[in-house]
């Protein structure tokens, strides 16, 4: 059974972010950094060489394939900043992504282009309960 590609590494999530070239998207990747920690509680950890994530689940699924994931990322891309809430696409979330600001959803990801269009306390409460509901979930 093969392993996930993206897997936790060593590397700087700081060196990571200070690389990023637009430097609007270069501060909205440390305000998220910010957020994020504050809301999982969970230190920032480079998932691969282009996503920073908070806190891993360990799944099983019905077919055999196993292992573990971030519960909540980010990563600064060229368009948007792609955020990998993974309990918000299982769950129902209308009502935050209804208050949430201009945004577009994806698979498991949320694409804002600058933290700016979104509101921070429907972000944050948006985080958090992706969290929350991935961490039951997924215990231990």
């Amino acid at each position: 059974m093969a392993e996930n590609k993206t897997q936790p590494t060593d590397a700087s999530v700081d060196a990571f972010l200070e690389a990023t070239p637009s430097q609007k998207m270069k501060e909205d990747a440390f305000k998220l950094k910010r957020i994020m920690e504050e809301v999982t509680g969970e230190k920032a950890v480079m998932w691969g060489d282009s996503i920073v994530g908070f806190g891993k689940y360990k799944y099983h699924y019905e077919s055999g394939r196993k292992g573990e994931f971030l519960i909540a990322g980010f990563a600064p891309r060229k368009a948007a900043l792609s955020l990998y809430l993974m309990g918000c696409m299982e769950t129902k979330f209308e009502d935050l992504f209804a208050k949430l600001g201009k945004h577009k959803t994806g698979a498991s990801c949320v694409y804002i282009n600058k933290l700016s269009d979104v509101n921070d306390g429907v972000l944050r409460e948006l985080i958090k309960q992706s969290y929350d509901f991935m961490k039951e979930k997924y215990p231990g």
